[in-house]
Parts: structure tokens; C-alpha cells; sequence
């Protein structure tokens, strides 16, 4: 992994947020790649919920600014950044006013899902890869973690597919527990229209639920993650008869060991 540039993209991470399968191997696994001398980076949306000022946020001016189109309306692009402490390692934090401010993850206080939720996920995954670009930063590998960046392979290979800054880039989707059973918006696959990805490629997204979401994911990475015991039964099943690439999950001590091998020798090989 020596000089390998590995990208996170996950919905989660400690410290910002609290303790979960998820969020705890987002921090590990950035880790384990800086310990070998990997580079990473990781992205995560900044929820509200996540406090700027005791986790030391600040607004990167260079790279805030733009404006993302997302269903034909122009939304304005915010990125913050932090140290996490004593780690070599930065979290870039992906704003905007209208869809992370005072938000959870994906449910309101009423434990209702977020109507945009669609919108949110497409917003996520283009200003991930809009900065990125900025930062001239080309990954060997991008791994996705959690649902709101499910649709970031389907991103990276098809709307964004003559971009040179992906050009090698590999991409590893991770699944873990199912954190809903509702839909998103029935409107998703008219909003990846409007971005100009081709309906042969969202079949299966007319009830945009999270096993849905999922299983798009799997057909546009070329490696896959068994993250959890939790993982959903038919989730698993469409992993499991893919022909690619595949890490079974494991609670013994070790995992860095099966994920070091799996970077370097399956998906870089």
C-alpha cells in the first residue's frame, strides 16, 4: 500500500459521530492505510448534529464556492475540514444550508426519512468528486461506506466516466446493517436523468429502498465488503453471486491483515 492513495466516502466516523460498525471502521481502516505508508482522505456529509466548534471545523475557501446542479436548481457547495486528533489523518466535510444543516443522518426528530434524502445522496457523492478534482488528488481506490454514498460508484463510472482524475481509480463498496426500510423519493431515477445517466443503468431503483440502493451499488464497484453480521440476507445474496472481488466479513483480531491483502491483491492487482 506504499504510496497508495485510498479515498473514503462514508456516511459516518468517530469521532464526529457516535460509536457504530460503521463509524469506527471508517477511522480504522484510514488508519491501518497511513500505517503502511497509504494516503487517504475521508468525506463524510456534515449533519448538524455534528459539533463545529468543540471538533475544531473551519470552511476550506479555496474549495466552498461552487454550485452543484442537482435537479436543475443550483446548490451552493460548502466544504469544512478537520484533523482528527493525534491521526494523520483529515476528514473533509461535505455542507450545504438546505440539506445538512440542523439534519440528522437520514430521519427528522419524528424518526421520519428526510423527503430529500434522494437529492441529499446525488448532492453527496458530485460534491465529493467536484473536490477531489479541486484538490488535484487522484485515488487508487475509493471506498464507500453507508448508504448516502451508495450512489458514488454509479457517479464515478457513468456521470463522471471521461474524468482523468478516475481514470484508474478502483472502487470498493462496504455493507453493513440496513439503517432503514423505507423508500427515497420515487423521483431518483428522474433526477440521474436529468445528470444524464441512462435508465438501463438505475433499473431497480423505481422504489429507491435501501436494498435497492444497495445492490446498484454492487453492479458499479469492482470490489465488495461483507462489513457486518447484520448485513440484509438478499443484499447478501447479490454480493455473494457478483463475480467480483469479494471480503467476508470477520470478528477476528487481525481484519487489517484481510483488508491490506484485499486492496493490494485483489482490487490493485
Amino acid at each position: 500500500m506504499t504510496e497508495k492513495k485510498v479515498l473514503f466516502v462514508s456516511a459516518e466516523v468517530v469521532p464526529y459521530l457516535p460509536e457504530s460498525n460503521l463509524s469506527t471502521m471508517t477511522f480504522a481502516l484510514p488508519k491501518m492505510v497511513n500505517e503502511v505508508g497509504g494516503q487517504t482522505r475521508i468525506f463524510i456529509p456534515k449533519y448538524g448534529l455534528i459539533n463545529e466548534r468543540r471538533h475544531q471545523l473551519h470552511e476550506v475557501i479555496r474549495l466552498s464556492g461552487m454550485n452543484l446542479v442537482i435537479n436543475d436548481i443550483d446548490v451552493p457547495l460548502i466544504i469544512k475540514v478537520a484533523s482528527i486528533p493525534k491521526e494523520r489523518m483529515q476528514v473533509y466535510f461535505i455542507d450545504n444550508e438546505d440539506y445538512f444543516k440542523g439534519r440528522q443522518l437520514d430521519k427528522d426528530e419524528n424518526g421520519k426519512l428526510y423527503a430529500d434524502n434522494d437529492e441529499r445522496a446525488i448532492f453527496f457523492a458530485k460534491g465529493v468528486i467536484e473536490t477531489v478534482k479541486k484538490l488535484n488528488w487522484a485515488p487508487d481506490i475509493i471506498h464507500v461506506q453507508g448508504w448516502i454514498a451508495m450512489l458514488m460508484p454509479l457517479y464515478c463510472k457513468h456521470y463522471y466516466t471521461d474524468e482523468p482524475i478516475l481514470a484508474n481509480t478502483k472502487i470498493v463498496s462496504s455493507f453493513f446493517g440496513t439503517p432503514f426500510s423505507e423508500s427515497l423519493s420515487s423521483d431518483l431515477i428522474q433526477k440521474l436523468s436529468f445528470d444524464g445517466i441512462d435508465t438501463a443503468l438505475t433499473k431497480g431503483l423505481e422504489t429507491p429502498d435501501f436494498s435497492a440502493l444497495a445492490k446498484n451499488a454492487i453492479a458499479n464497484s469492482d470490489g465488495l465488503v461483507i462489513a457486518d453480521s447484520e448485513v440484509d440476507k438478499y443484499i447478501k445474496k447479490e454480493i455473494l453471486s457478483s463475480d467480483k472481488p469479494t471480503l467476508h466479513f470477520s470478528e477476528q483480531v487481525g481484519f487489517e491483515d484481510a483488508y491490506r491483502d484485499f486492496y493490494t491483491n485483489q482490487i490493485l492487482k
